[in-house]
């Protein structure tokens, strides 16, 4: 019986993009272009929604929440991408893979939950619009908001706990893909 290689891995190696040098300056461009204006758009959103009193209202929290979270999403995977894109040691570590991990499945969970909460606002205030002001309290607003951030942080912290129990062995190359 032959006997296999059960090394446990921890650094892995991102291949994919890079594996076209024609079209790493072309894929550059175009992700750090669609950063940057994720990052404008959603940053100049929240504090747009912060600096202006009269956009203090519960429907522009619940709008300007999900804007964080969608540019926290973004910080979570693109910059590690961008950089891999020029740099000769494309090693991930497998801690600094959990962390992304963790960051990116939190920033997502909280954007599920704040769908929920937003949603649940919406069917108040169609269905009981003359009591819509006492049963969406800015109070309660505020809390169905840290609420959602609560679950997406635990909702991490149990998978990334379970992640830490497996064992990596194998291929540490990782390939990244372009869906065209």
């Amino acid at each position: 019986m032959a006997k296999e290689n059960h090394t446990v891995k921890h650094e892995f190696i991102l291949t994919g993009f890079t594996d076209y040098p024609e079209l790493k300056t072309l894929l550059f461009v175009v992700f750090f272009a669609m950063y940057l204006i994720t990052m404008v758009g959603n940053l100049g959103l929240v504090i747009l929604i912060s600096k202006e009193h009269h956009l203090c209202t519960r429907m522009y929290i619940f709008l300007g929440n999900p804007a964080l979270v969608d540019s926290c999403c973004a910080c979570a995977i693109t910059p590690k991408m961008l950089r891999n894109f020029f740099s000769e040691n494309r090693m991930v570590s497998l801690y600094e893979c959990m962390a992304q991990f963790y960051f990116l499945c939190t920033v997502e969970t909280a954007d599920c939950f704040l769908l929920v909460v937003m949603a649940y606002d919406r069917y108040v205030a169609i269905c009981s619009p003359l009591q819509y002001h006492t049963m969406m309290s800015k109070k309660l607003c505020i809390q169905t908001t840290t609420g959602a951030y609560i679950a997406g942080n635990l909702h991490s912290m149990i998978h990334i706990g379970l992640l830490f129990r497996l064992v990596f062995c194998g291929s540490n190359h990782i390939k990244q893909t372009l869906l065209l």
